[in-house]
């Protein structure tokens, strides 16, 4: 039996973040990990997406540079070339991760870990280990679709394994993952459908960022069909492609790739919970309190495991206050999940903080809303023929006007929504922005210059 302060299980960006906090305050950590460092975000999510996104923007600029002067010649794209420069960043950062637990003197585990009780784990190799604490930060896994012919689909897992641009794809689904692949994909020169099973894209967010982006999309050239609920996957012999068909009778075929991005469920299986007396939801997250306290004693959880605003921001941030309060002194020390920042990679990107129109509506019934919104071309379109438009909405409430929600569709949301999110923590009124000076000619100006 090996002793440690805390063992904690997974290592993506909480249990990493988590552990080497913990570390930090001179705790003695071992962290179980069977797959490579860096969880969901480093392998098949975040980073790799984000270099992704960063190919279909050069493929945009490319398009729009001819508007600004430049005689520019391109003789298509290397997709593989592409694959092989961002697995190999991401193997990088898979070695940086590894050297990092090492000079934090972190035990790693290359193996799964399952409860005996509350404050013992057992590997899959028989090696025992107990700590008086134990982290849950195993994540979470894109949900399968159960339906005839589900194994001709791909998830975004396997987005990432692709050795082609697909000529013709349909994405299922309409949230994160969904926009972005569906952008990325579209840019770099893949014809998409996206198949929607209600309205508009984006549901949990404010309604404009959904009904904007959506008609971006279809104006870029994506096709969008909403009310879609699929029925089965077909690949009839000779056919060109496999085919969607619907419940209401609908077919769409032709298709080389068919992804479902239709939500992720925690990953808890094979951990036994039970053994260690933990409480999980009707969904299958680790239920825990303000303080990622589970049911057990001594037992915590953060990230995608707790169905908790999943993002790695929050994993991380989460995890860090964790440590701080265990090990570092810090007895009040908790993630404030009401104010939390997020940028979807989308085509045109969105930032967006705090509470949305029908949220703030619904969490102050009692009290005045103020809405601000504005659209505009952005200044880089000046000179194009397309004239895609920025949209964005500030939420207040109160007679003193409190900001709080923020959104933006548009070109620079993603670097933009930072600044106003550290004003929206600190509790800024719709006259802080307006005190605040525009910085001129900027699309982040139009948030301190609405009326």
């Amino acid at each position: 039996m090996r002793q440690f302060d805390l063992l904690v299980v997974g290592g993506g960006s909480g249990g990493l973040a988590t552990a080497q906090r913990a570390a930090e305050h001179g705790a003695s950590v071992a962290l179980f990990e069977p797959a490579r460092l860096g969880g969901t975000c480093v392998n098949v999510g975040c980073v790799p997406k984000k270099v992704m996104w960063n190919a279909a923007e050069l493929k945009a600029a490319l398009a729009h540079a001819p508007y600004y002067g430049f005689d520019v010649k391109t003789g298509g794209h290397d997709w593989p070339k592409l694959k092989r420069g961002r697995d190999a960043y991401v193997q990088r950062l898979n070695g940086i991760y590894e050297r990092n637990l090492d000079k934090k003197g972190i035990v790693t585990v290359r193996a799964a870990a399952a409860f005996v009780s509350p404050t013992e784990l057992v590997t899959t190799t028989g090696e025992r280990f107990t700590a008086p604490h134990v982290l849950i930060a195993t994540g979470g896994a894109p949900i399968p679709p159960s339906l005839p012919g589900a194994e001709l689909a791909i998830d975004s897992n396997d987005f990432f394994e692709l050795e082609r641009l697909p000529k013709r794809i349909a994405i299922v689904g309409g949230g994160y993952v969904a926009v972005e692949l569906a952008g990325v994909l579209h840019s770099l020169g893949s014809e998409v459908q996206v198949l929607l099973r209600y309205d508009r894209p984006l549901r949990s967010f404010d309604a404009l960022l959904g009904e904007k982006l959506m008609l971006a999309m279809r104006a870029s050239g994506i096709e969008v069909a909403t009310r879609v609920v699929a029925r089965a996957l077909v690949q009839p012999p000779g056919a060109a492609g496999i085919t969607v068909d619907t419940v209401d009778g609908r077919r769409f075929d032709g298709f080389d790739e068919v992804l479902f991005a239709i939500g992720r469920a925690p990953a808890t299986s094979g951990l036994e919970l039970d053994k260690a007396g933990i409480v999980c939801s009707s969904e299958g997250h680790v239920v825990v309190d303000r303080y990622q306290n589970t049911s057990a004693p001594g037992v915590y959880a953060v990230g995608d495991v707790t169905g908790q605003a999943e993002l790695t921001p929050v994993a991380i941030a989460a995890g860090r206050r964790l440590a701080d309060r265990v090990f570092g002194g810090r007895a009040d020390s908790h993630l404030r999940y009401d104010v939390i920042p997020t940028v979807l990679f989308s085509h045109p990107p969105i930032g967006t903080v705090g509470l949305s129109e029908q949220q703030a509506r619904e969490h102050y019934p009692n009290e005045p809303i103020k809405i601000y919104t504005t659209e505009f071309v952005s200044m880089f379109y000046a000179l194009t023929e397309v004239k895609p438009q920025t949209a964005m909405k500030l939420v207040c409430v109160g007679a003193d006007e409190r900001v709080v929600g923020c959104h933006v569709i548009g070109l620079g949301a993603d670097e933009m929504i930072q600044g106003f999110a550290v004003a929206l923590t600190m509790g800024a009124r719709k006259r802080d922005l307006d005190d605040t000076i525009a910085i001129h000619p900027t699309s982040a100006e139009e948030l301190v210059t609405m009326r």
